[in-house]
C-alpha cells in the first residue's frame, strides 16, 4: 500500500472514530462530522475527486 493511500486512510478512519467518540460522550451534534466524512467519501467514489488526495498531492508530489 503506498504511502498517500495509507494517510488518507488514517485521517479518515481517525476522523471517524474521534466524531464517534464525541458524539457519544461530549454531544451528540458530533456525529455531524462522520456523517459528513461518510457523504464525502461517497462522492470521491462516484466523480473521483477527494480532497485528500488533492492536498497530499500538492504536498508530497513525488509519491
Amino acid at each position: 500500500m503506498n504511502t498517500k493511500r495509507r494517510i488518507h486512510d488514517s485521517i479518515a478512519g481517525g476522523l471517524i472514530t474521534l466524531g464517534v467518540a464525541l458524539g457519544f460522550y461530549v454531544d451528540p451534534t458530533w456525529l455531524l462530522l462522520p456523517g459528513i466524512l461518510g457523504v464525502t467519501l461517497l462522492q470521491s467514489g462516484v466523480t473521483g475527486f477527494c480532497p485528500v488526495y488533492f492536498i497530499l498531492d500538492r504536498t508530497c508530489p513525488n509519491d
